[in-house]
């Protein structure tokens, strides 16, 4: 029984984890080109063009969530290179 309620915690978190970087990444990435594609709009004539400041800044918010977790990724897995080779310590290694 304890390495089912062990089998079943590991689970939940490894699921958890899925989701989040496996679907909530991307769709923090479609949200921040969406926003983007509506911070500045042209006129019908063409002419006047029209910044919507608080789409552009919810577009900058979620390329830099992108960002912080490509550049955590990176930094996470080569904890142990950092590690041995210049002492920098990352992530408790």
């Amino acid at each position: 029984m304890h390495t089912l309620v062990t089998n079943l915690d590991a689970l939940w978190k490894v699921t958890v984890a899925g989701l989040l970087l496996g679907a909530g990444l991307p769709i923090v990435f479609a949200v921040g080109v969406r926003l983007w594609s509506v911070a500045d709009t042209v006129s019908a004539e063409g002419t006047a063009a029209q910044h919507n400041y608080p789409a552009l800044a919810g577009a900058c918010a979620c390329f830099a969530l992108i960002l912080a977790a490509i550049l955590t990724g990176i930094l996470y897995t080569a904890r142990a290179f950092l590690a041995a080779g210049f002492g920098i310590h990352l992530f408790g290694a």
